[in-house]
């Protein structure tokens, strides 16, 4: 199976970058937020995003990780390590490194649809349009049109960071 290269380490600093920027311009006037990375890639992806934000802006951010069973989503409980009362009336910005169909991103929010925050928006390194929740990027680094035969592996490891399409 042959992989093609579809983001270097430069492209996925400026997509996360871009995406922390546009993150800012739409919460600037937030003294925090919180950004919720689902386990794994997205975890690492959300921590990039948070690390930027910090740099650009005086929000404060406070990033957690979603942990959910992204085969099997409703096998065990989904955790994230903050409670309902910590989540008032705050912005969520939930992030995963890619968007397929949907299903880990809306079970990665379930834990936020139970408390009263704010506003909950979404940040994909990838989406890849094959929707099939009700669930959409608000903040994309790239839109891709693939089959649904095609797969997309990040590694977001330093010093190999790359998207391959394969």
């Amino acid at each position: 199976m042959s992989k093609t290269l579809i983001l270097n380490s430069k492209q996925i600093e400026q997509k996360t970058n871009r995406i922390a920027f546009e993150i800012y311009e739409n919460n600037y006037d937030e003294k925090d937020i919180i950004i919720a990375g689902i386990s794994g890639n997205g975890y690492l992806f959300a921590k990039r995003i948070a690390d930027v934000v910090q740099k650009i802006s005086p929000i404060k951010i406070t990033l957690i990780e979603i942990k959910i069973d992204k085969e099997n989503p409703l096998a065990s409980e989904i955790k994230i390590s903050l409670t309902d009362k910590e989540l008032k009336n705050k912005v969520i910005i939930l992030a995963d490194d890619v968007l397929n169909s949907g299903k880990t991103l809306i079970f990665g929010a379930k834990p936020f649809l139970t408390a009263p925050v704010k506003r909950l928006t979404t940040a994909i390194l990838v989406d890849r349009g094959h929707n099939r929740y009700p669930i959409k990027a608000d903040f994309v680094g790239l839109s891709l049109s693939t089959t649904l035969q095609e797969h997309i592996t990040v590694d977001l490891k330093k010093g190999k960071e790359c998207v391959y399409l394969s």
